[in-house]
């Protein structure tokens, strides 16, 4: 897929799943909620894409995502930011800084991934480093996603909005990722 396909692609998704919260809720917060949380779901579907298939397969990724996957993800990832800060502003929830923390590495390696992997491209930094930066990339974000869905599982989170099972099928998926990935990953070591 091009680059400029995949970008139309994912604002036509974030799109359709806004119309779809606003239509289902109204003009709400909970609307606002709604439209954060699937935002949510299309940067899972767009990562899980990734996490499965890097580094092994990288150029299936080139073709099927874009040739520049981490900006695909970044845009995705950076509209659902927005509309996280957006709803958490207008809900006036507080903040849990220890997730906060989190979070905020989480986004400076998302939106520092497509320059590094452009970096490694052109020489700037060497391959040995770039794999390095993305396998952290790859397996924090995961973390992440993981800690997103925990919680919820276990109640821990009030007013997140979503069904339970939908959050235990999320937090499935997530973990199956992980399975998935791991026959990959001990081949690549020996």
């Amino acid at each position: 897929m091009t680059l400029r396909n995949a970008v139309i692609s994912v604002i036509l998704l974030e799109c359709l799943v806004a119309a779809f919260a606003f239509y289902h809720y109204g003009q709400s917060l909970e609307a606002l909620q709604a439209v954060t949380r699937y935002s949510g779901r299309v940067s899972l579907f767009v990562f899980s894409i990734m996490f499965l298939l890097l580094p092994q397969y990288e150029s299936t990724l080139e073709r099927l995502l874009s040739p520049r996957p981490f900006f695909i993800f970044a845009l995705a990832h950076g509209i659902h930011l927005v509309e996280l800060l957006t709803y958490v502003y207008l809900s006036g929830n507080e903040l849990i800084p220890i997730r906060l923390a989190g979070g905020f590495l989480a986004y400076a390696l998302i939106f520092a991934m497509p320059f590094l992997k452009e970096y490694a491209q052109t020489g700037k930094i060497t391959v040995g480093h770039y794999k390095i930066a993305q396998t952290i990339y790859l397996y924090y974000v995961w973390f992440i996603f993981f800690m997103s869905y925990l919680p919820r599982v276990q109640g821990k989170l009030v007013n997140v909005g979503g069904q339970y099972w939908e959050f235990v099928v999320l937090l499935a998926w997530v973990c199956m990722m992980l399975g998935m990935k791991l026959p990959a990953l001990i081949r690549s070591n020996r």
